[in-house]
């Protein structure tokens, strides 16, 4: 079993920046791959970045350039530093936790992040 507890979501105006932080139960953080995926209302949940244990990583096109994906194995923390927001980047954020010997997947709690105009 792995927990996720994810924190650093608010309240900011576009243009601004955020970063989310998730913190992650395992003794295995160094390789497994985690991501950050959204869920805006009426929408579907979809990946928003991935970074591997080996540290490669993958973007949305929509928040490539704007945001950066990383991780402290030493702490078990991934991080995604959001930079230039956009109203449309508003969304419940989610941090998942993958790895090929398990039979699932496993996500936090959830983080709201809210763009304003």
């Amino acid at each position: 079993q792995v927990q996720l507890a994810e924190s650093g979501g608010g309240l900011v105006q576009a243009g601004g920046s955020l970063r989310l932080s998730c913190i992650a139960s395992t003794s295995i953080f160094s390789i497994i791959d985690m991501g950050w995926y959204r869920q805006a209302p009426g929408n579907q949940r979809e990946l928003v970045a991935q970074i591997t244990g080996n540290g490669r990583t993958v973007y949305a096109d929509s928040v490539k350039g704007r945001f950066t994906i990383s991780r402290d194995n030493a702490k078990n923390t991934v991080y995604l530093q959001m930079n230039s927001l956009k109203p449309e980047d508003t969304a419940v954020y989610y941090c998942n936790a993958a790895n090929m010997f398990w039979n699932r997947d496993y996500w936090g709690q959830g983080t709201q992040v809210t763009v304003s105009s």
